[in-house]
């Protein structure tokens, strides 16, 4: 495993494929309150790019273009709050997307463990380490320890996204999560203008 660590912006040389894998680290949770700090990705080869933004501007013009770039998948693990960030720090409408989190609740309803650790856990064999998930990611200077947490979060993506297909294609459900990757940059669109705790679909 192989972490990259770029400050402000990545290689404007750099090719990830057909998809990559996409996450991010903020200060926090809350959309509007809480900055965009880290975006990490992953083309599914064993190594992980990690950027460290320059705030608050976010010049980051390479980053930009790789995640709105129409031709390359982005995939995510709960891309509604990704997406959100992205959109909001980075103006950029990312699509097409890929959530492994919608998969893994559309394709294994037979548990109500859809986190990643689990997800890796049970269908790569794969524990990972949340010990640096709340840890301070707008530090000047990032520690080892950050770069390898945030790489872990990308770095088997791909293959989870490989296993979970598999289970919607035999499930028949592979249509039903299409639709729901494509509706996720709304849903995440209906977060950013206010509806973020509200389901617009429900009865009441």
């Amino acid at each position: 495993m192989t972490n990259f660590l770029h400050e402000g912006d990545l290689p404007a040389d750099i090719f990830f494929g057909a998809a990559v894998a996409v996450d991010t680290e903020t200060m926090g949770l809350r959309l509007g309150r809480d900055p965009l700090c880290v975006v990490q990705l992953s083309a599914g080869d064993g190594d992980a790019h990690v950027v460290r933004l320059g705030r608050p501007g976010y010049d980051c013009p390479n980053l930009k273009r790789l995640l709105a770039d129409p031709a390359v998948l982005k995939i995510f693990h709960f891309g509604r709050f990704d997406i959100a960030m992205v959109r909001l720090h980075l103006g950029v409408a990312c699509a097409p997307v890929y959530c492994t989190k919608i998969a893994s609740k559309l394709a294994r309803t037979y548990t109500d463990r859809h986190g990643l650790k689990d997800l890796t856990r049970e269908l790569l064999g794969v524990d990972l380490s949340k010990a640096q998930q709340s840890s301070d990611w707008g530090a000047a200077n990032l520690t080892q320890d950050q770069v390898n947490y945030a790489a872990s979060d990308v770095l088997h993506l791909h293959a989870l996204k490989a296993k979970l297909d598999d289970m919607l294609a035999r499930e028949g459900r592979a249509e039903l999560a299409k639709a729901c990757f494509d509706f996720l940059p709304w849903r995440a669109g209906l977060d950013l203008a206010g509806w973020e705790d509200i389901d617009v679909f429900a009865h009441s």
